[in-house]
């Protein structure tokens, strides 16, 4: 990828409704052009897709958590499926350390945000952190070395 990429990634990771004439104009390239390099950066899974950003309190998710937990290996497969059944669970991750995975998810109340945890605590020790506020929230990716 060279730096016209990165500036298209940029602006389309700053707007991802940003029409081709005008992401022609940012990056000074022709709308031919660019439209060419967006397509190359999908096919070869740069840019897997397109989407809103949602204000969830808006949307009626007023509560927020991260929840880290620790699953034995033989329950991994079925815990990972649950999970994919519950809409609320935003994120997951699969880490290393003490804890397996550390989940994103919301609630709308902490009854909610309770009523998820039981859900998922069957398969092992959960230690939730609730979210007060997000002072940092998704970012530009930025070309590595750039700082």
């Amino acid at each position: 990828m060279d730096e016209i990429d990165w500036k298209i990634l940029g602006n389309l990771q700053s707007n991802g409704r940003m029409t081709y004439t005008e992401l022609a104009r940012q990056v000074h390239l022709s709308v031919p052009a660019v439209t060419e390099r967006v397509r190359r950066l999908e096919e070869v899974g740069v840019i897997e897709g397109y989407a809103a950003r949602v204000n969830l309190a808006a949307a009626g998710y007023p509560v927020a958590a991260l929840i880290a937990m620790t699953v034995p290996q033989p329950a991994k497969a079925k815990f990972l499926d649950l999970l994919r059944s519950i809409p609320e669970i935003l994120e997951c991750d699969h880490v290393t350390g003490a804890d397996s995975y550390v989940m994103r998810l919301v609630a709308t109340s902490m009854s909610d945000l309770e009523r998820l945890i039981e859900r998922i605590n069957l398969y092992g020790e959960t230690r939730t952190s609730i979210v007060m506020s997000t002072p940092l929230s998704s970012r530009v990716l930025e070309r590595p070395g750039r700082h």
